[in-house]
């Protein structure tokens, strides 16, 4: 990504040629500059993005990947991925304290029949690997694990994607990190072994049936959290200067970062070991879990090394700092390695690529053939594992825990045990020192859509970042206070997969300066391909946008599930039809059928009206998987309330089944409705009036005054919650 790339893109008759001297700060870093947020606080320079939450505090986000491990060792993969990430949150600025996880998941179907090639694991191993990592290490932090998705599909049989976030809050005053000559590194946390040699070398290259699991590393998050209460308490006493995590490339990369613009000496002999027997290159290089880096004064490091002490975390001094501009490092007494810090930093050859892309011209407008019942395809559509309720795997984690988590993953009441699912996650961290009466929220949310990138990666990235932003539109967010990360996931990087990346780039760059959401974060994964029988079998083009946000005021969150019956129904925003890339296409297994256009302007209209008119919304949800018909029935779960739909439309399983771009369904008061029309007339934002909510719990659509489909939500529920078990 920070390559030279001459890009030839051809759209018809239409040629564009785009020239890069460096894609990823021409791309994705300039639109954060361009938009300049006066609340980004450090972006792109530290281990997470930090984004200002109020005069005191900031927010620090991060999303990693752990895919090849994670296909190796489902469990220790997994697990390792969280384990990473929380300390790159606790490796930001001097210090955050954890207090969310996100993750996110692409395996294969857990249906999957066939025979499955040897050294490749099923994807319900996978499946079951994954999820239980996830849970033990977040929940044995006591971190909650509060927002996600899971994506099933074959593309990812060889090669699953494990994305694994975490949110903190920083003090302000405790962003910028420290380093000068004279001052001592110290680590502390876990010892170091051979686990996890070549980590991040085989993490870039491709999966086989001959590697090794000695790759993934040994994660213990009890080491884990016994040193993070400890970075707090020392961070709090200023007892450091500067700290990060080991992460890939281990000390090498840890001590290489903090002291780049001075130089270090680093003594190998001194670091705490496993066991005997490591050679000087694997104490190095070792990417041993639960380790973190520390930089002091000489006069405060008896103050910390007894506060470690004093915790039971192990803790040594390995080095110091100098001003040499060289990376110099010893093994009892004999120098192992000496290198400049420039030549560390900025020696690696820059790439040079010219490529080119044509795009491939989509016409087809054609009706599908209704041959079944439109009630068959709806029972289709939501027992589908794409739709069906992921409770299965939310209620293995902890979202309660800290007491920080105000909306949650699943809302509805115990004794009804029906849940509407939410767009995004909202915490209130009032249980931090100094936010006690604080009324802001944080918004956290995803957008992903590997079924759209196979077909066409400019749409795909539209619609992953406008469905991160309109997810925290539905909950309350206000457009202005909406942040970005990215996570590139791409297979094979021959000449078409590199133009589509560059070409996601440039898309996502245009798309954020639009919206004036900036990126804070990002994070890229290649080379997400198998090697089968000679034969590379790669991923889909996969981008994941995580997005944060913050809510002004607490009155303004809202729900995903119906309030009241008699309540009416609208649908906010440019409606496109187009079954592209959607659920129905996949259920019915049709193909190349029309993607719904994006209106941006539209868009972004609608949700300034959401923002500004929100005290007259009783509940808000997203078209996405599924399509609206989804979306409207998902929102009756929580109450067993019902529907009553009447439209006119010339094609009804489309207009149900599409996934169009920045459409929300919203429901008014009975006593707003007439101001509320009034007001989306007024200021020509895109509406249609959809029905009304029922007592009765049903499902009732009409189109042009004849009854297209009648269907108990408890039916529907039956289908759409128990699907998942069944394949286990």
């Amino acid at each position: 990504l920070t390559s030279e790339v001459e890009l030839r893109i051809k759209k018809g008759k239409k040629i564009i040629f785009k020239k890069y001297k460096n894609v990823l700060k021409e791309t994705i870093f300039y639109s954060t500059k361009k938009i300049n947020h006066k609340d980004c606080l450090s972006v792109f320079e530290d281990n997470a993005g930090i984004i200002r939450f109020n005069k005191n505090y900031a927010v620090a986000f991060k999303v990693e990947t752990h895919n090849h491990p994670s296909a190796l060792e489902p469990y220790g993969g997994a697990a390792t991925g969280v384990g990473g990430v929380i300390r790159d949150i606790i490796g930001c600025g001097l210090a955050a304290k954890p207090i969310a996880n996100t993750d996110i998941f692409c395996f294969g179907d857990l249906n999957y029949e066939k025979k499955i090639p040897k050294g490749i694991f099923h994807p319900k191993r996978i499946f079951v690997g994954v999820v239980s990592g996830v849970r033990d290490y977040g929940n044995r932090m006591g971190i909650p694990t509060v927002n996600g998705a899971i994506i099933f599909d074959n593309k990812f049989l060889f090669n699953p994607l494990v994305y694994c976030g975490c949110i903190g809050i920083i003090p302000v005053d405790r962003i910028q990190k420290k380093v000068k000559r004279g001052q001592v590194i110290i680590l502390l946390g876990g010892k170091t072994g051979r686990d996890g040699i070549h980590g991040a070398t085989f993490s870039s290259a491709a999966l086989h049936k001959q590697l090794p699991t000695s790759v993934v590393q040994i994660g213990d998050p009890i080491t884990e959290k016994m040193f993070l209460d400890v970075i707090l308490k020392a961070r709090d006493l200023n007892l450091y200067t500067a700290i990060t995590d080991c992460g890939a490339g281990g000390l090498s990369s840890a001590c290489g970062e903090l002291t780049k613009d001075f130089g270090c000496i680093i003594y190998l002999d001194k670091v705490p070991l496993k066991y005997k027997g490591l050679k000087p290159w694997e104490i190095w290089l070792s990417e041993s879990q639960e380790r973190m880096v520390v930089i002091t004064d000489k006069d405060k490091v008896k103050n910390f090394l007894s506060l470690c002490r004093d915790e039971d975390v192990e803790a040594s001094v390995i080095g110091e700092v100098t001003d040499n501009k060289k990376l110099e490092v010893f093994y009892k007494n004999i120098k192992v390695c000496e290198l400049e810090m420039d030549f560390l930093h900025n020696g690696l050859p820059k790439k040079k690529f010219k490529l080119s892309y044509n795009f491939k011209k989509n016409n087809n407008t054609r009706q599908i053939e209704i041959n079944q019942q439109i009630e068959k395809i709806v029972e289709k559509v939501f027992s589908s594992i794409d739709v069906c309720s992921k409770e299965w795997v939310i209620r293995q984690y902890d979202h309660e825990v800290q007491g920080n988590t105000l909306l949650k993953p699943l809302v509805g009441e115990q004794n009804r045990g029906f849940y509407s699912p939410q767009d995004a996650c909202v915490l209130y961290p009032f249980n931090i020192e100094g936010l006690e009466n604080e009324k802001k929220a944080i918004s956290i949310s995803c957008g992903i859509k590997p079924s759209l990138g196979e077909i066409n990666v400019e749409k795909m990235t539209e619609y992953v970042i406008d469905e991160a932003i309109r997810n925290l539109i539905c909950v309350g967010t206000n457009l202005e206070k909406i942040f970005l990360l990215d996570n590139f996931c791409w297979g094979e990087l021959n000449k078409k997969n590199l133009a589509e990346l560059f070409l996601t780039c440039e898309t996502a760059k245009n798309v954020a300066l639009k919206y004036k959401t900036p990126f804070i974060s990002g994070k890229d994964s290649l080379n997400n391909y198998y090697i089968l029988k000679n034969k590379k079998i790669s991923i889909p083009p996969t981008l994941l946008i995580s997005a944060l946000g913050i809510i002004d005021n607490l009155k303004n969150i809202k729900t995903s599930y119906f309030k009241s019956y008699n309540n009416y129904i609208f649908l906010l925003g440019k409606h496109s039809l187009g079954l592209g890339g959607s659920v129905l296409s996949k259920c019915l297994k049709l193909k190349n059928l029309q993607i719904p256009k994006f209106d941006i302007e539209a868009a972004i209209k609608t949700y300034k009206f959401i923002n500004t008119y929100n005290r007259h919304i009783e509940s808000a949800h997203d078209i996405s998987d599924g399509g609206l018909i989804t979306t409207v029935v998902e929102m009756c779960f929580t109450n067993k309330f019902g529907v009553e739909i009447e439209v006119d439309v010339e094609d009804i399983l489309n207009f149900l089944f599409s996934e169009p771009v920045g459409c929300i369904v919203v429901e008014v008061d009975k006593k707003n409705k007439e101001f509320f029309e009034n007001k989306l007339l007024s200021e020509k934002v895109p509406y249609l009036f959809l029905g009304i909510v029922q007592q009765q719990p049903y499902i009732l659509i009409k189109n042009k005054n004849k009854k297209v489909l009648s269907y108990s939500i408890e039916k529907v529920y039956s289908l759409y919650s128990k699907q998942i078990e069944t394949y286990l």
